[in-house]
C-alpha cells in the first residue's frame, strides 16, 4: 500500500478512532532493559512539562515514557534551586528520564551523576534547543555544529552513568548543514541507546513541517531504537508517521497541550479498543485537577500563571473559548480562576455563549506556544 493510500485509509478510519485492519499494531520497544509501553513519549517542553503537568498527563493515560523539562547543567552544578526542582518526579511516572543541556564536558558529567543519583531511569541529552542563549554557550542544537565536542561529551557521559543514555537531536544546525544521520551514527558508536529526532533544523526553529523522512533514514542506519518528533496531533497522524518511517516510538508535545488525552486515544486505537472521547465534564475536571496539582507544587501566583497557559491551549476550538481565555487572563486569584471555570462550563453545558466579564477586552489573549526552550532561559 502506498503512503497516499495509507493516508486516505487512515483518514477514513479516523471517524471511528480505530486503525484499519491492515495496520499492524505499533509494538512496545526497549531502551536497554526498560520497556516503553505504550511506545509514546511525552516530549520535554520547557516551561510546560514540569512535575504537575507530567502527573496530569500520566493520569490521563497512554504515556510510556515521561521526560523532565530540559535542565541547565550550569544551574544544577551550581546549586540553583530551580534546576534541582526540575528533577523531581513521582514514582508512578516511571519510566522517567531527566534531560540536561550544556556544552561543557565537566559540567555535563557532574549533572549526569546528579540525575542518576536522584533515581532517574534514563539520562537524555538535549541537542535540539534552538534558543540563542543556549546555542551561544555550545548547548542544545549548538552541539550539532561542533560534532567533535559532542563526541567527547557522549563518551565521557557513558563513563559516568550506568543508566541508559539517550539523545534528542534536530535535523541539523542550518538548512544547508543537515547532519542528523552523521550525528545518529556517532551517538550509537558512543553508547547512546535511543535516538529521538525532531525533524527541523535549528535555523528552522518551529516553522514549517518536521522532516520525518530523516527519522526513516536514521532508523535504517542504526540498530538502537529511534523515535520521531514533530507535528503529531492526532491518532491518524501517529499511525501515518509510524507507517512512513518504521520508527520505534513517537514523541508528542504541543498535541498534548491541546488534547491531554491524545496518548490514551492513540493507545486505544493501537489496541483496537473504543477510543476514549472526553465529555464536557471530563474537561472541566481535568482543568480543576491540574490547578490542584499546581497549587500543591508551587506558590499561588506561579500556579495561576501555569493554569492560564494550559487553559489557553486546552480550550481552543471550544464554544466561547476565546472569551473564556480572556476572562482567565484577567483573573488574579485562585477564587477568580475557579469562578471563571465554573461559569464557563456551566454556560457551555446549557448551550449558552460565554461572554466573560463585560469590561474585559475581547481579543484572544492566548499565550504563545511554549514548545521551545526559550521559556526556561528568558
Amino acid at each position: 500500500m502506498s503512503t497516499i493510500e495509507t493516508a486516505v485509509l487512515l483518514e477514513r478510519e479516523a471517524a471511528t478512532g480505530n486503525p484499519p485492519h491492515s495496520t499492524p499494531k505499533i509494538p512496545p520497544f526497549k531502551i536497554r532493559n526498560i520497556t516503553i509501553d505504550p511506545p509514546l513519549v511525552l516530549s520535554p517542553m520547557a516551561g510546560v512539562t514540569d512535575v504537575a503537568f507530567r502527573a496530569l498527563l500520566k493520569r490521563c493515560g497512554g504515556i510510556g515514557l515521561t521526560v523532565s523539562e530540559f535542565i541547565s547543567v550550569e544551574g544544577l552544578t551550581r546549586s540553583n534551586p530551580k534546576s534541582k526542582r526540575q528533577m523531581r518526579f513521582h514514582e508512578y511516572e516511571r519510566p522517567f528520564a531527566v534531560q540536561i543541556f550544556g556544552g561543557q564536558v565537566e559540567r555535563m558529567c557532574m549533572a549526569a551523576a546528579m540525575a542518576q543519583e536522584i533515581g532517574a531511569d534514563i539520562l537524555d541529552i538535549n541537542c535540539g534547543c534552538p534558543a540563542p542563549k543556549v546555542v551561544k554557550h555550545g548547548g542544545g542544537s549548538g552541539l550539532l555544529r561542533d560534532v567533535p565536542r559532542l563526541e567527547i561529551i557522549l563518551r565521557e557521559l557513558r563513563k559516568v552513568v550506568t543508566i541508559p543514555l539517550t539523545i534528542k537531536i534536530r535535523a541539523g544546525f542550518t538548512d544547508s548543514t543537515i547532519n542528523a544521520l552523521e550525528v545518529a551514527r556517532l551517538a550509537e558508536d558512543c553508547g547512546v541507546e535511543h535516538i529521538a529526532l525532531h525533524g527541523r533544523t535549528k535555523e528552522q526553529g518551529y516553522r514549517g513541517l518536521a522532516n520525518w523522512d530523516l527519522v526513516r533514514q536514521i532508523k535504517e542506519a542504526v540498530k538502537v531504537p529511534v523515535s520521531g518528533s514533530g507535528d503529531v496531533t492526532s491518532i491518524e497522524g501517529a499511525f501515518e508517521k509510524w507507517h512512513e518511517t518504521g520508527c520505534d516510538g513517537i514523541l508528542i508535545g504541543r498535541g498534548a497541550m491541546q488534547n491531554p488525552w491524545i496518548f490514551r486515544q492513540i493507545d486505544d486505537a493501537n489496541h483496537g479498543r473504543e477510543v476514549f472521547q472526553p465529555t464536557l465534564e471530563d474537561k472541566r475536571a481535568l482543568l480543576l485537577e491540574y490547578f490542584d496539582l499546581l497549587r500543591e507544587d508551587m506558590p499561588e501566583l506561579p500556579a495561576i500563571g501555569r493554569m492560564k497557559q494550559l487553559a489557553g491551549h486546552f480550550t481552543k476550538g471550544l464554544l466561547g473559548g476565546s472569551r473564556f481565555r480572556t476572562a482567565l487572563y484577567h483573573s488574579h486569584t485562585v477564587a477568580e480562576i475557579l469562578t471563571r471555570i465554573d461559569e464557563y462550563f456551566d454556560h457551555v453545558r446549557e448551550g449558552r455563549m460565554y461572554m466573560g466579564e463585560e469590561d474585559a477586552a475581547m481579543e484572544d489573549m492566548t499565550e504563545p506556544v511554549l514548545d521551545s526552550c526559550e521559556a526556561a532561559i528568558g
